[in-house]
């Protein structure tokens, strides 16, 4: 194997170049050294990696100050491959199982992200879809209880290159493959992510089917993959809470580095009533250090309802599924347009479109990741937004006086509007970035000033 100048490669005792085993890499404060560790040849790959990083510090004569494991060339820690994802155009893609056994179905989608795994597994807007990472090494930095958005995982499956087995991040409590197995989704490692996605590219957003049951057979699971669609699914009622509840994890001004979030908390706090779509932590969050005390209601809450708790504004949240498929929202939506600022992001744009008068319409390939570029067409500015959905709204069924504010650089695709008359804006992206880029984060604010003009013309009138 070829080293970088300036490291030295040492053999710990009882490896050689032929066993199965890890490399590790000490940097220490002097030199860095490449440590060839023996395992078991029945050990697993965690306990493998762990007892090179253990090898690796013994040699480095505890100067050590990192150690990074990884699979050495030669063989891997890994068992063989024992799982399989078997797509609807009839490909099979052998894989190594982690995390829960058994057999699912969904939609195979890809993510771009190169951070923000654990964030991306909990968000409720990827109910049930398998979601394959182009970044390779994912499960670095292990899981963690405060970068949840929301109690569970949402995945019907994640699909990775590289699984860490070994975890670096002072706040993690479980590792990847622990926390799969604790909320029954299935893992598969060892996938060549970017021959899958080149394919989803191709080919658009295609089913597919996971499994570790070695007695199905390929043409029964395509035949599985060939029979499921997502579109007519309404999973907003699967995904929302049930009862109306207030939010009350507040924010502190600690890493709070914008002026104008803090002139808004001097000029709260506005009541905002949140439908809950499948609602992220992090939007709360950053509702809340705008200065909003936040009442959050189930998808199926009636409008007349959240009318008489005389809000000052009303937020549409994201969510999974089809949005032609949850008419009850729509139904509410069109009931407070006119009456009170709405703010919609994801679904909620889709389902204000709706409201509007406009129609959806599912994408061949979906919009998943954290760097899609977006053109505010009012100044030409370009902003880095993060997406996860796979419908849009169409413009050319948008009634007069809808004014479609942002466009998708990729595609051309409707990713904003303002419907001034009725007092509400959208935006088809996630402006909270948790993760991806801070961009959209005026959203926000936008809405907020919406809310203060409101409050100020009655206070006048």
């Amino acid at each position: 194997m070829m080293l970088k100048q300036g490291v030295q490669r040492t053999i710990a005792a009882g490896a050689t170049q032929s066993t199965r085993s890890c490399v590790v890499d000490a940097h220490a404060q002097t030199s860095s050294r490449q440590v060839i560790a023996p395992f078991a040849p029945r050990t697993s790959g965690k306990a493998a990696c762990q007892g090179s990083a253990r090898s690796a510090a013994s040699v480095s004569g505890g100067r050590a100050r990192s150690l990074v494991v990884r699979a050495a060339a030669s063989a891997s820690p890994f068992p063989k491959r024992n799982a399989r994802l078997v797509l609807e155009d009839g490909s099979v893609w052998h894989a190594t199982a982690f995390g829960a056994t058994g057999t699912q179905i969904g939609e195979v989608v890809f993510n771009t992200s190169l951070s923000g795994y654990q964030e991306i597994m909990t968000d409720p807007s990827y109910k049930g879809q398998f979601v394959a990472f182009t970044c390779p090494h994912i499960g670095n930095v292990g899981i963690n209880p405060e970068d949840m958005e929301s109690t569970q995982c949402h995945l019907g499956a994640i699909i990775v290159r590289d699984l860490s087995c070994v975890v670096s991040n002072y706040r993690s409590r479980m590792t990847l493959d622990e926390y799969c197995k604790k909320e029954n989704v299935i893992g598969l490692a060892n996938v060549d992510t970017r021959a899958l996605t080149k394919v989803l590219r191709e080919t658009g957003c295609l089913v597919g089917v996971v499994t570790t049951d070695a007695s199905k057979t390929d043409a029964e699971l395509v035949t599985m993959a060939k029979g499921w669609t997502i579109v007519g699914k309404d999973l907003l009622s699967v995904v929302s809470c049930t009862e109306p509840y207030e939010w009350g994890k507040g924010t502190s001004d600690e890493w709070e580095f914008n002026p104008r979030v803090k002139l808004s908390k001097q000029h709260g706090p506005f009541h905002v009533v949140a439908y809950d779509f499948g609602i992220k932590t992090n939007i709360l969050r950053r509702l809340a250090s705008f200065g909003c005390r936040i009442t959050v209601v189930p998808a199926t809450y009636p409008a007349s309802e959240v009318l008489k708790m005389n809000p000052d504004g009303v937020f549409f949240s994201n969510g999974p599924g089809d949005p032609s498929a949850a008419p009850y929202a729509v139904d509410n939506a069109k009931a407070i347009l006119g009456k009170k600022p709405v703010f919609g992001i994801c679904m909620g744009h889709q389902v204000l479109g709706q409201a509007f008068g406009g129609k959806t319409f599912k994408l061949k390939f979906g919009h998943h990741g954290g760097n899609h570029p977006i053109r505010y067409m009012p100044t030409g500015r370009v902003e880095i937004s993060a997406q996860n959905h796979n419908f849009a709204v169409d413009p050319s069924t948008l009634p007069p006086g809808v004014e479609v504010t942002h466009i998708n650089l990729n595609d051309g695709t409707c990713a904003g509007m303002v419907f001034k008359e009725k007092k509400a804006m959208t935006i088809q992206y996630h402006p909270e970035a948790s993760p991806g880029p801070h961009d959209a984060d005026v959203c926000f604010e936008q809405f907020v000033d919406m809310m203060r003009a409101e409050k100020a013309a009655h206070a006048s009138a």
